[in-house]
């Protein structure tokens, strides 16, 4: 007997966070000025980004075709650096200082319990510790911590806890080597 699918669908609670004129200017200054890419300039994305609820640090540098879902649950910490990449934070995303998000990585921080007919959601923060670096088109799960100086190597995916100072790589990402710095 084959149960059907979604029919009670559970948000468990999950508020957006914002009110619908928010959510709606949100949606076009997100159009014209981040996906379009047609705004290079960092220092107004930032300031963008912080009008709509972002607490971001100083010299933090954001490139064009940058996406966040939801401004008002984005923390970025001085001196990181945000690529063209996708922020899908239904859970706040807490970025430390130094930190860097690599071109086309994604951070999802919503997924579903696919075991219950009603596809509760579930969402998780993912935080990213000082020094952290995500690589290019790698991706990282709800609620996974990328410890100090953590790196998650191009293309790889991780879906548990990074350590500290560890490099690592594939999908699921597994340690490879500590990272020296020098």
């Amino acid at each position: 007997m084959k149960t059907q699918l979604h029919k009670n669908f559970n948000t468990n609670g999950f508020e957006i966070g914002a009110s619908k004129l928010k959510q709606f200017l949100w949606y076009y200054i997100d159009v014209f000025f981040f996906k379009s890419r047609l705004m290079p300039i960092s220092a107004v994305l930032v300031m963008l980004l912080r009008l709509f609820g972002a607490k971001i640090g100083i010299e933090v540098r954001i490139k064009p075709g940058f996406h966040v879902k939801y401004p008002w649950k984005l923390e970025v910490g001085d001196y990181s650096w945000l690529a063209d990449c996708y922020i899908e934070n239904l859970d706040w995303v807490k970025i430390g200082q130094n930190c860097c998000i690599s071109q086309q990585a994604v951070l999802i921080t919503g997924n579903h319990n696919y075991k219950i007919s009603s596809f509760d959601l579930i969402t998780l923060p993912i935080i990213l510790e000082d020094g952290a670096w995500i690589g290019a088109t790698a991706k990282v799960g709800p609620g996974v911590v990328l410890a100090s100086h953590a790196v998650l190597s191009m293309g790889s995916v991780a879906t548990t806890n990074l350590e500290a100072y560890g490099i690592y790589k594939g999908n699921p990402a597994i340690w490879i080597k500590n990272r020296e710095i020098i």
